[in-house]
């Protein structure tokens, strides 16, 4: 800006492992939404580091980024971004078209995906007919279907209210359970609080890395409400995702 050089992160290195249930916390300014687009292999770090399960992205071509993409990280967004003209079915299933998975396995794979956050019997629903949980329960079935080895959710419960919100937090608490990686963007100190751990920016820089209370709400899971619990879509895995600023 004019003379002046703004770093939207500054400093900020860490490490989250496999299994790990992970809480981005800032308000806006923060650096959340940049550092949100870096561990999703949409930017590269303009210094610095980002591994993924080991491998440095930095150097990565256009191409090689959105097959890593499409390999190793599930997107789940505030506004869901679901085909209005597509099925349930057919919007799991997208990511395993660009991945060449033949037109029948596509279907079984989504149908599973869909079964393991409740859905399946709406899988030939489109998303205007369905509520905003359900269309949220839809883009995490796609963001899981093809096993990646990091689920990343952007304000994943922005657009819910408060009782769907909950519902969609203790999915998040099933995936975790299962042995899934989860992070999460968010504004909200309360969802901050219920994951195990919280990394919290402001200025570009972390200001507090803490592990939360193992404790949480007592709360009907998805199974005990009469659906279909979350299975452990990706195995443990020893490489971390990792950001390291060498300046820090």
């Amino acid at each position: 800006m004019g003379g002046e050089v703004i770093a939207a992160l500054d400093g900020v290195s860490f490490a989250i492992h496999s299994g790990e249930f992970v809480a981005i916390v800032g308000s806006s300014g923060s650096g959340k939404s940049t550092l949100m687009n870096l561990l999703g292999c949409l930017d590269t770090p303009s210094r610095g580091i980002y591994r993924l399960r080991g491998q440095d992205v930095r150097s990565l071509s256009d191409d090689a980024l959105s097959e890593l993409r499409n390999r190793e990280i599930g997107f789940i967004f505030q506004n869901f971004q679901l085909l209005p003209r597509a099925s349930a079915l057919e919007n799991v299933a997208l990511p395993l078209v660009y991945r060449g998975v033949r037109a029948r396995e596509r279907r079984e794979l989504a149908r599973r995906a869909l079964e393991r956050v409740g859905l399946a019997h709406r899988a030939s629903h489109k998303p205007t007919e369905l509520s905003g949980g359900q269309r949220q329960r839809v883009s995490i079935a796609r963001a899981l279907v093809a096993e990646p080895s990091l689920l990343l959710a952007d304000e994943p419960t922005g657009n819910l209210d408060t009782a769907t919100g909950r519902d969609i937090l203790r999915l998040f608490d099933e995936l975790h359970a299962a042995g899934n990686t989860l992070v999460v963007v968010t504004h909200e100190p309360e969802i901050a609080a219920r994951c195990p751990r919280a990394i919290r920016l402001s200025d570009g820089r972390i200001v507090e890395d803490r592990h939360n209370s193992p404790s949480r709400p007592e709360v009907p899971s998805v199974a005990e409400r009469g659906t279909v619990t979350a299975a452990r879509l990706a195995a443990a895995r020893p490489r971390p995702l990792a950001v390291e600023d060498p300046s820090s």
